[in-house]
């Protein structure tokens, strides 16, 4: 048990600092997310709207859905590594969630690591980002899915390697080819560490609708270690702090009105918020403080002088929460329940 709480613990560290989605990645956010893949935090990532279609067809110029392999751009050395379609999977799963974890949510994560590969390789083959100099993708996993090479993934789990492997193989290849579409299209496979009892909605976190990335219950969510986590700033902390963000912040007067939460998502998230006077969304804050999410409530100490706030979950909370979905899954349901339960509407498909 100390073992899956440790693992879980550092994925959703590493959940919370990359994105999950690296390809919805709004420009006010972060995010991360984001991925949410770890990269959930938020950082800029590639955003492809929902609006910005990609067909999962080949027109001549589209990669041939037999051609299982994709071009990953190595980061630290500028070389482009083309690896199977199938060992990328094995990678993505063993970086993006605790192989500790029950099967049926590693092949929910396959299913949505695989997506993401599919949907980023088709979105540069119409659309090349010049940054990734002809690859489908990066293992920069502060702006795309995370992604291990058989050589880091030694080295993260040390001796545990060869049996979290097998798991990883194994929710691989029982999801073989499998993906995730909407309208014939590849879904945009957000995933997050865990939610605040309920995802949040894409058009909440990023400010697009997208008919599958909607509110849906995880109260599991509630259960896990992680799920609160309080941070005490000193009102002149706090207050510094601010002022190097936000230019022109005033901060006279008592401290208990220097901030205020004045809005927030039917889900939790601090939609927006007063800081000295000048408003801002709670991504904002939550990027500004390095907070866990931004599902937080704030309250003022007046003894103490000072300021505490309390975050739920941990990442954007759109999408896939992997905490949620290993919940499903030691609960008896299937990886095709658990898609189904955070990603509504959305088909599996082979391609």
């Amino acid at each position: 048990m100390k073992e899956i709480l440790k693992i879980a613990g550092i994925f959703a560290f590493l959940l919370a600092a990359i994105p999950a989605l690296a390809l919805f990645s709004p420009e006010a956010d972060e995010l991360p997310a984001g991925s949410e893949s770890f990269t959930e935090p938020d950082k800029s990532y590639t955003y492809l709207p929902a609006s910005d279609t990609v067909k999962p067809e080949n027109n001549g110029t589209a990669p041939d859905p037999a051609d299982e392999t994709i071009k990953v751009l190595d980061f630290t050395s500028g070389q482009i590594l083309e690896i199977p379609m199938r060992e990328y999977v094995i990678g993505a799963i063993l970086a993006e969630m605790p192989p500790t974890y029950n099967t049926e949510a590693l092949k929910a994560q396959a299913v949505a690591a695989r997506t993401y590969a599919f949907r980023q390789r088709e979105k540069q083959s119409l659309s090349p980002a010049p940054e990734l100099m002809g690859a489908d993708i990066s293992n920069d996993s502060t702006k795309y899915q995370a992604y291990f090479t058989p050589a880091q993934a030694k080295d993260f789990y040390g001796s545990g390697y060869e049996t979290y492997l097998a798991k990883a193989e194994e929710a691989a290849d029982l999801t073989d080819r499998m993906i995730l579409v909407y309208n014939g299209e590849p879904i945009v496979a957000a995933f997050h560490s865990m939610s605040g009892g309920r995802t949040e909605s894409a058009e909440t976190v990023w400010g697009e609708y997208v008919d599958y990335l909607i509110p849906v219950e995880s109260k599991s969510d509630k259960d896990s270690p992680s799920y609160l986590e309080e941070r005490i700033f000193s009102a002149d902390e706090l207050r510094k702090l601010t002022e190097s963000k936000i230019p022109g912040a005033d901060f006279s007067g008592d401290a208990e009105n220097w901030f205020s939460i004045d809005e927030t998502s039917f889900s939790g998230t601090v939609t927006k918020m007063t800081a000295g006077g000048k408003e801002m969304t709670g991504m904002e804050f939550r990027n500004m403080l390095s907070l866990r999410s931004a599902n937080f409530t704030l309250s003022y100490d007046a003894d103490k002088s000072t300021f505490c706030i309390t975050t739920k979950g941990y990442g954007h909370g759109v999408g896939m929460s992997q905490y949620g979905a290993n919940a499903m899954a030691e609960a008896g349901s299937s990886f095709e329940d658990i898609l189904e339960h955070y990603y509504p509407g959305a088909v599996l498909e082979k391609y």
